[in-house]
């Protein structure tokens, strides 16, 4: 093989497979001599690939951790695996899958030929994650849309649906996406409106990079503060419950909202603006007993739920 990046880049490949390479068979591989083996070894070297040499009567060649994470080649089956598991996290924000993950699938899809990108959509539509997020879910091409145009910098236009249920459409410099572990929410500024706005991913369509840049403003506050502080401003209430179980055996967003010497049993306390049916779901889905001090909305909301699931529960047998 002649072609020095092309064999770079073969050399590269077979690296990245989990084991030692003997030199000579990397030589044999690649259609080179021993001699060039090891001069492409050091330019790997060169360019941040912790390449680890072996002694020996034949050499090995493997590569190992270093200090920076150095670019990855991925075969097709790779790409799709990952790819798939990367959208499936996106679309439910699941606590733990934060902006970075989103960053990663963008710059993943970009690179993905047509053909496999067609077999990830595939094969995500014809498959349903049983563990998933309980926030709304959003189309992780919307997300990636997103942090494609934050990275750009680039003006975004979409459609989007407010809570009251008012449609317009909103041209805005975007500037961070924030998970809170059941959401996403754009921090951007909207230029219609001439002010900083949080927007819901999950209300969001039609997204589209405009291709036109623009100059970073100085943003109000840190973006995870200003979602919080819009989040504040909305109808919240005071939720007191116990479980019954050891704070270990509660979910994160739970496990810190726990007070300290409770005795028999664990007691949360956290502020929300669920709706109370909502949240009794979301209290539901931690598969542990509990018990709902306040708010009486919250309480009401858990027996009205407990009693559609015991009408559920019957089963009809055939004759």
């Amino acid at each position: 093989m002649t072609d020095t990046p092309a064999r770079l880049l073969s050399l590269l490949s077979l690296l990245q497979t989990p084991r030692e390479w003997p030199g000579s068979e990397l030589a044999e591989r690649l259609r080179v001599s021993a001699r060039t083996i090891r001069r492409d070894i050091e330019r790997l070297r060169e360019y941040g690939y912790p390449v680890e040499a072996t002694l020996g009567a034949e050499g090995g060649y493997r590569l190992v951790a270093g200090a920076a994470m150095p670019p990855l080649l991925l075969d097709d089956e790779e790409a799709v695996a990952i790819a798939v598991g990367l959208r499936a996290g996106a679309g439910h924000a699941i606590e733990g899958v934060e902006e970075a993950s989103v960053r990663a699938l963008a710059k993943l899809e970009q690179v993905l030929p047509a053909r496999l990108r067609r077999r990830v959509s595939a094969l995500q539509s014809a498959t349903v994650a049983l563990t998933r997020g309980d926030g709304a879910s959003v189309d992780p091409r919307t997300l990636t849309t997103m942090a494609s145009a934050v990275a750009g910098p680039e003006r975004l236009r979409f459609a989007y649906r407010a809570r009251d249920g008012a449609d317009s459409k909103r041209l805005v410099e975007p500037y961070r996406l924030v998970s809170t572990g059941s959401r996403w929410y754009l921090m951007a500024y909207d230029l219609g409106r001439e002010d900083w706005r949080t927007f819901r991913v999950d209300r969001v369509s039609e997204p589209f990079a405009t291709g036109a840049r623009f100059a970073p403003r100085e943003l109000p506050m840190d973006a995870e503060e200003f979602v919080r502080k819009g989040l504040r401003g909305r109808q919240t209430y005071e939720v007191e419950v116990t479980f019954a179980a050891e704070p270990e055996q509660l979910p994160a967003w739970l496990r810190d909202a726990a007070l300290p010497g409770a005795g028999g049993g664990t007691r949360v306390r956290f502020e929300s603006g669920d709706a109370p049916q909502w949240l009794a779901a979301r209290l539901a889905l931690t598969g542990l007993a509990f018990t709902v001090h306040s708010p009486a909305e919250l309480a009401e909301g858990a027996r009205d739920l407990a009693s559609r699931l015991d009408g559920a529960s019957g089963v009809t047998a055939a004759s």
